[in-house]
């Protein structure tokens, strides 16, 4: 928990809330994604080694020695990875083992795509790239969270809509980090796109994402989108009147207003 106080403020409330068995297993999966996320983002590492890493890691998780392998793959590079990533093993090791294959499955599937969009230099040019960027690096965990409530208890959701919830908040990080993202060289936006046509294509899917949380019945998997989901809103309706990011204490406003 306290690496994921430091790796999200976003999802370390909603988190946190959770039930034992259900919080650990959302815990090991968000914490596993971020460690490749990190190693996808690193700016002193080259693209060859990126790619190398990431597929790697995917084959590691593949292997029948999945934990031991994984950190066999991390290891050498232990003097430039950040802690989230080297410690990958301990993260898998805390999910639960009723549900650890399944989570094991996206984080392959993510570290697989995320080594193909370092291949593709991130290239986006239509719409259907940015589809399939968000649905890489948000998309599935949209998904992977909806076997996660149904395991947990049954809950059963949208997985279209589950997608689009992930896919929504990624769009709003991708506008939050228009300026930064253009200064590494990464363009998120397709060809011709403005920011009122991502603004458009973010409350698209988050008009989805409020469409899947009101069809959850009340339960863990509503108090958890809820939280991420209102910070999502708020963000986007603040970037659309020319800010940039919620201060602290109107993220803790927003988080003590919803009722779960």
């Amino acid at each position: 928990m306290t690496m994921l106080e430091k790796t999200s403020r976003t999802f370390y409330i909603p988190i946190s809330r959770l039930d034992a068995g259900l919080r650990e297993a959302v815990t090991s999966a968000y914490l596993c994604m971020r460690a490749i996320d990190e190693i996808e983002d690193h700016e002193e590492i080259n693209d060859e080694l990126k790619k190398n890493l990431l597929y790697g890691i995917r084959d590691a998780i593949k292997s029948p020695n999945a934990i031991e392998a994984t950190q066999d793959q991390l290891s050498p590079h232990k003097e430039i990875l950040p802690e989230v990533s080297m410690r990958l093993n301990e993260w898998m090791l805390l999910c639960p083992a009723s549900i650890a294959q399944t989570v094991f499955h996206y984080i392959a599937m993510m570290s697989e795509q995320m080594a193909d969009w370092v291949q593709t230099q991130w290239r986006i040019s239509t719409e259907e790239d940015l589809d399939r960027y968000t649905y890489s690096v948000a998309g599935m965990v949209g998904e992977m969270l909806s076997e996660l409530w149904q395991w947990n208890d049954g809950t059963k959701s949208d997985m279209t809509k589950a997608v689009a919830f992930g896919r929504g908040l990624q769009a709003v990080n991708i506008l939050r980090n228009r300026d930064e993202d253009l200064k590494r060289g990464v363009d998120f936006f397709p060809d011709g796109w403005e920011f009122k046509d991502m603004l458009k294509y973010t409350r698209r899917n988050l008009k989805l994402a409020d469409d899947y949380i009101a069809e959850l019945r009340k339960g863990p998997a509503v108090q958890f989108c809820k939280i991420p989901l209102a910070l999502a809103h708020a963000t986007v309706n603040l970037l659309a009147a020319g800010g940039n990011k919620l201060t602290r204490a109107a993220v803790l406003k927003i988080v003590n207003k919803i009722n779960v």
